[in-house]
């Protein structure tokens, strides 16, 4: 667009492109570029924003196979830890609306050579990437990191793979994962166990991460609900719980815990703690306190 009198035509003859190829590919497209463009074309009040018939945005796949191992999941960063691509020498993006304004303020078209340069390794990025991520998400995917296959795990998880995303959770933990992510894994696969019926695997998955994190605290709250509710035996859930509100104190007495999680967790254990007490009565009570 060389000067803003230009955008209606260039909004009509995206409108027109999208109409023909109606499945969008971006790369955090779905939080930014669409919705900026949906503004555009409402504020035309004559185009009505087209819509495509898929959006495929491949920022949160990525995010969930490699945040855990990069921290930055930015293209450029994919594309050298994941691709083993380097850009080189490339424009820093935040300047680029600068650089396109004063172009269409002033005249200066040179320095737009370099933006489309950085758009045109954008693009073949994104190609790379999504080719990576569409390889992994396939029935025949495989990895031998142990974070990219639990990012798969949890991506097959909510896309209603149960037995695919049980079985890479398992491969997974096996990898040796670091060991928050190993604790999440854990929790995640006990999750799918109960879900399964398969009270075995999860009680072995509990008891593996009990400790002074989220995760070892629902683990906790989950061996409770087990020896209650199907095992039938309430005071080992009585144990069970009294033990988490002991490690809940020790947390806390040494600052290991916050104390919005603090108070939150304990008042969750208090409330269960005395349910279990009314249910089992004052015998039980007193079996346990002696």
């Amino acid at each position: 667009m060389r000067e803003y009198s230009e955008e209606r035509s260039v909004l009509a003859a995206l409108a027109e492109r999208v109409a023909e190829r109606q499945v969008l590919i971006t790369f955090n497209g779905k939080s930014f570029d669409w919705p900026l463009l949906e503004t555009r074309y409402r504020m035309t009040r004559t185009i009505p924003p087209p819509t495509p018939r898929a959006h495929l945005d491949f920022l949160h796949p990525a995010r969930n196979l490699w945040r855990l191992r990069l921290g930055s999941v930015r293209l450029s960063q994919l594309e050298r830890h994941v691709l083993g691509w380097d850009r080189g020498a490339d424009l820093v993006s935040e300047l680029i609306p600068r650089i396109y304004l004063d172009f269409v303020r002033y005249g200066y078209a040179e320095p737009l050579v370099s933006v489309f340069q950085h758009n045109q390794m954008d693009l073949r990025g994104l190609a790379g990437l999504s080719g990576r991520i569409l390889s992994l998400l396939g029935e025949e995917g495989t990895s031998q990191d142990g974070l990219e296959l639990y990012g798969v795990s949890r991506i097959c998880e909510r896309r209603g793979e149960i037995q695919r995303a049980r079985k890479l959770y398992e491969q997974s933990i096996a990898s040796a994962l670091p060991i928050e992510t190993d604790r999440a894994a854990r929790l995640a696969l006990a999750r799918l166990a109960k879900r399964d019926g398969d009270f075995g695997l999860a009680r072995e998955l509990w008891e593996s991460t009990l400790g002074n994190s989220r995760e070892g605290y629902e683990s906790y709250e989950q061996l409770a609900i087990y020896f209650e509710h199907e095992v039938r035996e309430p005071r080992r859930a009585l144990v069970i719980v009294r033990e988490a509100l002991a490690q809940l104190r020790r947390a806390n007495q040494v600052g290991m815990i916050t104390a919005l999680a603090y108070r939150r967790t304990k008042t969750q254990f208090e409330h269960r703690l005395a349910r279990l007490e009314r249910k089992a009565g004052p015998m039980l009570l007193d079996t346990f306190d002696a």
